[in-house]
């Protein structure tokens, strides 16, 4: 790679870092009500809550905080499905697009319901604008909010003491769409629509070609069904092709909130990687820079909120070692390109004038340090969202993105879901470090006895189960090994990553898998909701456990959780968990294909 590449991927670290803290200060003020900002637009907040009739003055215990919650997304899911299934009777469909099928309704509802935005559809090929913008881009937003506000809720526990609530649900999710989404993907999506991104109602336009292209076209039956010859092989004349139709729509709103909310969801098929999602430099730049800014703002809003910013940096610092670590690993294992195209003579070294290295499914515009940059903070995070194909990575350059994901999503991870799913980890880290020492285990003052390590234990392990147990099913059943488009390791490796991502609600995936079935639409939709819901529920109950303790006065013998050795402690605890519980798949994957590629076999 070149001095340009390393200095590109420096820079990305340094101005993400940077950011942290004016953005974390702002939203912790927002949350705490005392920004300029909420005293401005006080009045218009205030009408919101009376034509919803929420008292905003008051506050909800945990199981009133947990049943608003989950209303609201059942509400929010159930509004995306109708809205799929009656979009061809619905205006703003110029493309007279259908009605989407139910099986694929009910896994596209779930998804972006979750956060996970999986999409086993073509967006321009299948949702109308107004879909596109009442179902898929509201709950970009919503779906956001929600894992912000439950972060917002733990945090606010551990700052209190001997108290029974834990906010109002109504407020926190208002104050996080109006006060900290919708600006900051207002300036993105104006930034990105003057780079090239598309952002029009007009109907599709057909244009004509540069050059005419001819193919075999299948002849048709009256039934409409292909025609067959007396060998069995299919009847086609030939055709030619003068004009091509160009999708484009309302695409800049909805990729603005869809990085800055790491939902991951595309207009377009191709994701990312399409000229009219991501068409210039600038325009990756930012797009992969609001992946991991909102995660990466909130370690700091976490320690402002509680008194003592050192604790969120010490969060912060522990996702950045692992991220540049395993980042590090994803540009090495692309960059080093596929052995057996050096055998054959293949010009694999980067110079000024080729990218070199494994460059199959990335674009050229990119690069590898780009393109492993992205792969690396879209599943660090909970986005999902692709400028290169993952399936076409080195096994191992492969296993990064994948085993970041099945790391928990902890490691900047969503919107709020990143840092609540890493408190977990942390409370897991200082149980274990207070029976280490023969003392019980502290975080922040508040005691974490029994309840609150039964909680942490099922957030982290049920995404870690329903991945794995998924995987299982898949590999099994007909239906699941139907999906796979390619042999053995890399097969398997597929439907590995696509629970993953599920269990993960990241929702990108390794392309070879066909997984707009009935079998990968239900299957992972199940998959998705209860590894969001699993664990929200159990993060809301250990705050309510939480937040009725006092605080107890640090001591002599108190863990500090704000140095160095605690995030060195807090990197291995996340990574031994990790790893004790996927290596065995892992190897049934992308670490036997590596080394069968570097052994000179091909599956």
């Amino acid at each position: 790679m070149t001095a340009n590449g390393y200095l590109q991927l420096a820079f990305y670290v340094v101005v993400l870092i940077a950011l942290a803290k004016p953005l974390g200060a702002y939203m912790a003020s927002i949350y705490e009500g005392q920004s300029p900002v909420v005293r401005i637009f006080g009045p218009f907040e205030r009408l919101i809550y009376r034509l919803c009739g929420v008292d905003p003055s008051k506050e909800m215990n945990w199981v009133a905080y947990t049943v608003a919650l989950l209303v609201f997304n059942l509400l929010g899911g159930l509004a995306v499905y109708g809205l799929q299934r009656l979009q061809a009777q619905l205006p703003f469909n110029p493309a007279a697009m259908s009605a989407v099928s139910p099986d694929s309704s009910f896994n596209t509802a779930i998804s972006f319901m979750t956060n996970t935005n999986w999409q086993g559809y073509g967006g321009e090929s299948t949702m109308s604008y107004l879909t596109q913008m009442a179902a898929l881009a509201v709950q970009n937003f919503l779906s956001a909010a929600t894992g912000m506000v439950v972060v917002i809720a733990l945090i606010r526990a551990f700052a209190r003491q001997s108290a029974q609530t834990i906010g109002n649900f109504w407020v926190d999710l208002t104050r996080t769409t109006l006060y900290i989404l919708m600006p900051l993907a207002f300036i993105l999506a104006l930034v990105l629509v003057s780079q090239g991104v598309v952002q029009t109602f007009s109907a599709y336009p057909t244009v004509p070609l540069v050059e005419s292209v001819e193919f075999d076209n299948p002849k048709l039956d009256a039934a409409g069904q292909p025609l067959k010859d007396d060998k069995g092989n299919p009847v086609t004349e030939k055709a030619t092709q003068k004009e091509q139709v160009i999708a484009v729509g309302p695409a800049a709103s909805q990729i603005a909130i869809k990085q800055l909310g790491t939902n991951g969801g595309g207009f377009f098929n191709a994701n990312s990687a399409h000229p009219f999602e991501n068409p210039t430099p600038l325009s990756n730049f930012l797009e992969v820079l609001a992946i991991l800014l909102i995660p990466g703002a909130l370690c700091y809003t976490f320690g402002k909120m509680v008194g003592d910013t050192r604790q969120g940096w010490a969060i912060l610092a522990t996702m950045t070692i692992v991220f540049v670590g395993l980042l590090s690993v994803c540009v090495w294992s692309e960059q080093l390109g596929n052995p057996q195209l050096a055998q054959l003579g293949a010009d694999q070294a980067t110079t000024a004038m080729q990218s070199g290295a494994n460059m199959e499914g990335k674009e050229v515009r990119f690069g590898i340090a780009n393109s492993a940059l992205w792969a690396t903070a879209t599943t660090s995070a909970s986005n999902g969202s692709v400028n290169s194909m993952h399936d076409s990575y080195t096994p191992l350059g492969g296993l990064v993105p994948m085993w970041l994901i099945q790391l928990g999503e902890v490691i900047f991870g969503g919107v709020g879901s990143g840092l609540y799913g890493m408190l977990m980890f942390v409370v897991v880290a200082v149980f274990v470090a207070g029976l280490m020492i023969g003392r019980t285990p502290e975080y922040l003052g508040k005691k974490i006895e029994s309840y609150e390590m039964k909680m942490a234990s099922i957030a982290v392990l049920v995404p870690l189960f329903t991945a794995l147990f998924g995987t299982a099913i898949a590999v099994m059943m007909n239906a699941g090994k139907a999906g796979v488009a390619n042999p053995a390791a890399h097969g398997f490796s597929e439907i590995l990553y696509a629970f993953s991502s599920a269990s993960g609600n990241n929702g990108s995936a390794f392309a070879g898998l066909s997984a707009n079935t009935p079998f990968y639409n239900t299957a992972l939709g199940v998959v998705m909701f209860f590894a969001r819901y699993w664990i929200i529920v159990p993060v809301l109950a250990l705050a309510g456990s939480v937040v009725t303790k006092k605080k107890v006065p640090a001591g002599a013998g108190t863990l500090p959780t704000h140095n160095l050795l605690f995030v060195l402690w807090l990197v291995g605890v996340v990574i031994v968990i990790g790893a004790l519980t996927f290596f065995p798949a892992l190897a049934l994957g992308p670490i036997v294909e590596q080394l069968a590629l570097n052994a000179g076999n091909l599956f």
